[in-house]
């Protein structure tokens, strides 16, 4: 079982918060709840970056598909070679999923 460094009560609630969403929508109304317009754009940016790297992209490619800073695409890169394995479980559930 993962056991992970962040875990306490508050960030429990958040993860039921998030189980317990259904749909895009849910989503949607939760995000524009939760966070500010510039989180979700660099959280999205992240994820987006995490598969481009997945799928082999050089930096110089990733840069200009989305602008991100080459300091940032590393943070990813270390995280999916050697985090807890978090973009790797969501890229990979998320592939060929559809919305609600």
């Amino acid at each position: 079982m993962f056991s992970s460094r962040l875990q306490n009560e508050q960030t429990d609630n958040l993860a039921r918060a998030f189980l317990a969403l259904e749909s895009m929508e849910d989503c949607y109304r939760l995000f524009e709840d939760l966070f500010t317009i510039r989180e979700i754009q660099d959280l999205s940016q992240r994820l987006e970056v995490a598969q481009l790297l997945k799928n082999q992209a050089t930096y110089t490619e990733i840069v200009e598909k989305t602008g991100v800073s080459t300091a940032t695409i590393g943070r990813v890169n270390r995280a999916l070679n050697y985090g807890s394995g978090g973009y790797q479980l969501v890229l990979e559930k998320a592939k060929g999923n559809t919305d609600k």
